[in-house]
């Protein structure tokens, strides 16, 4: 027996639950424009598994008390947020990942907060060409 799951609307789906963890499908929306990022969020009972499937993004991640820090993504590769990390993403029109976390941690577990300035202006300075404001 064999399922197959899609999602190809905007925003985040998750398409596929078990017990413990739950895989999903997150495509562009609004936010992942960088003049719209006004927010940044973590989770604090799970690590979050990013996979680029197709477009370009930059994850961004700041532990508290750490300095922010951004990393161009390649597709095919496995990026995991630990739990507890301040994160985000900026990407392009065409972005599409699989993400991985706990079930249902979107709904019990996700804390967000604005996003600072500074953290901006830090952002702004790593940003790849294809990216920045």
């Amino acid at each position: 027996m064999l399922e197959i799951h899609q999602w190809s609307g905007e925003g985040f789906k998750p398409l596929m639950f078990t017990e413990g963890w739950q895989a999903a499908i997150l495509n562009w929306e609004p936010l992942f424009d960088r003049p719209n990022l006004n927010e940044i969020e973590r989770h604090n009972l799970t690590d979050e598994v990013f996979v680029l499937l197709r477009g370009q993004a930059v994850i961004f991640t700041r532990p508290d008390g750490g300095a922010l820090e951004a990393v161009e993504m390649a597709p095919g590769l496995i990026y995991n947020v630990p739990a507890g990390v301040w994160h985000n993403l900026v990407a392009t029109r065409d972005v599409s990942f699989l993400i991985v976390e706990n079930r249902d941690t979107h709904l019990h577990d996700t804390e967000i907060r604005p996003i600072a300035a500074d953290e901006l202006a830090r952002l702004d300075a790593q940003l790849p060409a294809w990216a920045r404001p």
